[in-house]
């Protein structure tokens, strides 16, 4: 029998090789670097560190007097020992906004903090090796990042946007109508999945059908460091699904994409961005106060099953948080609001 390629399996291959091609546009010597992360990383981890590393080779070729203009092939790994923390937090301020192939970049708080983490990350490996002997970039300040409040929906626009996609075809006429018939099942499906269960987008378009299993109700999702798990669903996605697959029979799929779930108009595996676009048409219809994307439907979830559990540590394990702090950062907001209940909660007098 042969053994079914995962789109997972397909997505690390193509990184793989496209690793490979960012690598030939940097110093040979950082290829030990990337080398050393295979084994505690995704590819698509390691593609994002090479871009941000590429970023700072920029800038000393274009930045900085010492190297500028010299060949990105004759750096070696003791360049690293000539930059001080100045040269450091000049890059720092360099990355607020550059130009990139007549392209201008900016990067916010968070960006900033990436490539920074990055450029970090890559000095202490070359630091812990003896292979250099300073390490400027611990000195260097890391940017500080703002907690903004959660974006989700409220239970009755949850009910909103799912009434609204189970009927928008009533208003529509002519092409509009078949194009929303024919992806109704699909759509309904999708949006009630992501709220039903809180996986993230890459997880949900990543999904075969094979990962369906109706006699537990569970998918199996490849999460985000790689790791498989099942996540479990309720009766409401469950008759979604299975609407949905009654009419995915009907669709005849482009060689190579046989065992996707969600398929796209054009028979192929549904993409990220087709599904961001899909979700941002629909809530658009419900709130224009909220900025609803497929990440909102993740928070949405997230703060139902915590409102209904109190349980931190499995809304963590759930929504695949390797670190349950990174999920009580997230919800401290509904943990301030049940604590503020308390304040009335107890009367010392009667009135």
């Amino acid at each position: 029998m042969e053994k079914r390629i995962t789109y997972h399996e397909q997505t690390d291959v193509k990184n793989t090789l496209k690793l490979r091609e960012i690598l030939k546009t940097l110093p040979p010597f950082c290829r030990d670097y990337f080398r050393a992360l295979e084994a505690t990383t995704t590819t698509k981890t390691r593609i994002s560190y090479a871009y941000d590393i590429r970023v700072f080779f920029q800038y000393l070729l274009e930045e900085n007097p010492t190297f500028k203009n010299r060949p990105m092939d004759q750096f070696t790994v003791d360049i690293l020992d000539q930059l001080q923390v100045l040269d450091i937090e000049e890059y720092q301020e360099y990355l607020k906004v550059y130009q990139n192939q007549n392209k201008t970049t900016t990067n916010g708080e968070r960006g900033l903090k990436r490539k920074m983490s990055s450029l970090r990350s890559f000095y202490a490996y070359y630091y812990k090796r003896e292979m250099i002997e300073t390490n400027p970039t611990l000195l260097v300040d890391m940017p500080k990042l703002h907690q903004k409040a959660i974006t989700r929906l409220d239970a009755d626009e949850v009910a909103l946007l799912l009434d609204y996609i189970e009927h928008a075809g009533d208003e529509l006429t002519g092409q509009k109508k078949v194009y929303y018939e024919k992806t109704k099942e699909r759509d309904l499906a999708l949006v009630t999945l992501l709220l039903g269960t809180g996986i993230r987008v890459s997880e949900c378009v990543g999904l075969d059908v094979e990962d369906l299993d109706f006699k537990n109700n569970g998918i199996k999702v490849t999460r985000k460091g790689g790791g498989e798990m099942i996540v479990y669903f309720g009766s409401e996605v469950e008759a979604a699904l299975r609407r949905y697959l009654k009419a995915r029979d009907n669709i005849t799929p482009v060689v190579g994409h046989e065992h996707a779930l969600f398929y796209s108009t054009q028979r192929k595996r549904l993409g990220v961005q087709a599904v961001e676009n899909l979700v941002k048409k629909y809530a658009s219809q419900i709130t224009t106060t909220k900025k609803i994307t497929p990440h909102k439907l993740r928070s949405t979830y997230g703060t139902a099953l915590y409102q209904e559990t109190g349980d931190i540590y499995l809304v963590a394990d759930v929504l695949g948080h390797r670190d349950v702090n990174t999920t009580k950062k997230h919800y401290a907001a509904i943990d301030d609001s049940r604590r503020r209940k308390a304040a009335s909660a107890v009367t010392l007098r009667e009135k």
